[in-house]
């Protein structure tokens, strides 16, 4: 099922604001005499709901004190707390992927929507969105329910094409109060727990799941049943939920994760190594390679690969991008490294590792990749993407 448009929460769901909004709320408690709470994660409760509402529920303030505390608020937030605040990693980006493919995009904020746009507009994202819903100054206690049915109004669009994302509990609740499908974010303010007993149908650990949800690709893991427990993989069994509702079973192998390093010598020779590998009972070529040990810094054990298969350290080592090799059914990510300025030792090879070092001109390695000999995908990519790199003159 494909959506056509996605109603968004700003803090804690676009922008990560608790720098501004709790400096600010700090000030407004100290103007009354109030002495806030020496830790700001205990005031992360402004962060979402209405001020006028925060301020009497938990300060006891009555109506006319609690509008005073929120001008005061303001009067901080206005100049300086607005701008203490950044969008989330890969935010922008997938904005802009998702306004590129068609979706109508909008926000439901409880901030004053002036702030809003602001903000928007500071961080070069207002183009992507077609509605922009917040309070105004004088109505600013108007319900999560209340916005996110004027801005699916504003989007033009029915509630079956629609789906809130948000990050606690109250986003997860005015979408239901509307009929709309919800998506809770795991790297804002809520908690797992807080979305599932709030119903939401979705929740997102990463960024990029937004956009599997609007698609109609997303599947929601409910139950992993482990099947096996090994010192390289661990396999389990999946049961997910598909957009549609519909249930699927997911065999998966979880693993660690590896590096390779395309290594080149100064007369343009690839080092690579040539070994036997269990699984296909074969002796292939591959550029050097390992897997991370639990929690390993990829950077470092990458070089520790390159020394102890190939005897080599370099002055030059440097990240070129990662591969899935096996997506359908295996979450590997290898990344892979460029190295040069080589210089030449010892092999420190494990007790059962068994391999040689071999120098091949980069082309013919190249050659010997189109031709089908060399058959690991790792170094397929790693030479063809140093080759390509080299040659237009991103790498020398």
């Amino acid at each position: 099922m494909r959506f056509k448009a996605i109603i968004f929460d700003f803090d804690g769901t676009l922008c990560e604001t608790a720098e501004g909004i709790i400096k600010c709320a700090k000030y407004a408690l100290e103007s009354f005499g109030i002495q806030p709470e020496e830790d700001d994660k205990e005031l992360e409760f402004f962060i979402g709901p209405p001020l006028l509402i925060t301020f009497q529920e938990r300060f006891g303030a009555d109506a006319q004190t609690a509008s005073e505390m929120v001008q005061k608020y303001r009067e901080r937030y206005s100049d300086k707390g607005l701008y203490e605040c950044e969008l989330y990693d890969g935010i922008k980006d997938m904005l802009k992927t998702l306004a590129e493919e068609g979706f109508a995009l909008g926000i439901a904020s409880s901030k004053p929507t002036v702030f809003v746009e602001k903000l928007l507009k500071h961080f070069g994202i207002s183009e992507y969105f077609k509605s922009v819903c917040g309070v105004s100054f004088e109505a600013d206690c108007e319900t999560k329910s209340s916005i996110i049915a004027r801005c699916l109004e504003e989007l033009g669009v029915s509630a079956e094409e629609a789906f809130m994302v948000g990050d606690k509990s109250y986003d997860i609740d005015g979408a239901k109060i509307n009929n709309i499908k919800s998506c809770g974010v795991l790297w804002g303010y809520g908690t797992k727990f807080e979305f599932i007993e709030a119903g939401a149908e979705f929740i997102a650990e990463k960024v990029a799941d937004i956009e599997a949800i609007a698609l109609g690709y997303f599947e929601q893991t409910e139950k992993m049943e482990s099947i096996f427990e090994g010192n390289v993989v661990h396999v389990h069994l999946d049961t997910v939920t598909l957009t549609d509702g519909k249930e699927a079973s997911r065999e998966i192998v979880a693993h660690n994760g590896g590096v390779s390093i395309v290594g080149l010598t100064d007369n343009n020779e690839v080092l690579m190594v040539r070994q036997f590998r269990a699984p296909y009972k074969e002796v292939i070529y591959e550029i050097p390679a390992g897997k991370l040990e639990r929690g390993e810094d990829p950077f470092e054990a990458a070089q520790r690969e390159f020394r102890e298969e190939c005897g080599c350290t370099a002055k030059r080592f440097e990240y070129i991008g990662e591969l899935y090799p096996t997506p359908g059914y295996c979450g590997e990510i290898i990344r892979i490294y460029f190295a040069t300025g080589l210089e030449f030792g010892e092999q420190d090879l494990d007790d059962d590792e068994y391999l040689d070092v071999y120098r091949i001109p980069l082309e013919e390695a190249f050659e010997r990749v189109m031709s089908g000999e060399f058959k690991d995908s790792k170094t397929q990519i790693g030479i063809m993407k140093i080759r390509e790199l080299i040659k237009n003159g991103s790498l020398s």
